[in-house]
């Protein structure tokens, strides 16, 4: 039986990071795009740029959505 690539072995090790685009924020949140620009640009919406590619991480969107509960609980 053969071993698997390197690669996969990394990959099975670290979970998978869901990256999201822009416009599947924009769909998830039902906002605009300069809307979601704003938020990542406000810094209340984490993100990596790749190249020339901004990506959302899950994680983020979740976060960020949390923090917004929390503030409008306490208001």
């Amino acid at each position: 039986m053969a071993s698997p690539p390197p690669a996969a072995l990394h990959a099975e090790a670290a979970p998978a990071l869901d990256l999201l685009t822009v416009p599947q924020v924009m769909a998830r949140l039902q906002l605009g795009r300069s809307a979601v620009y704003d938020l990542l640009r406000s810094g209340q919406l984490a993100s990596i740029t790749l190249g020339r590619a901004r990506r959302i991480p899950t994680h983020a969107l979740t976060d960020f959505i949390h923090a917004r509960l929390e503030q409008d609980a306490g208001r």
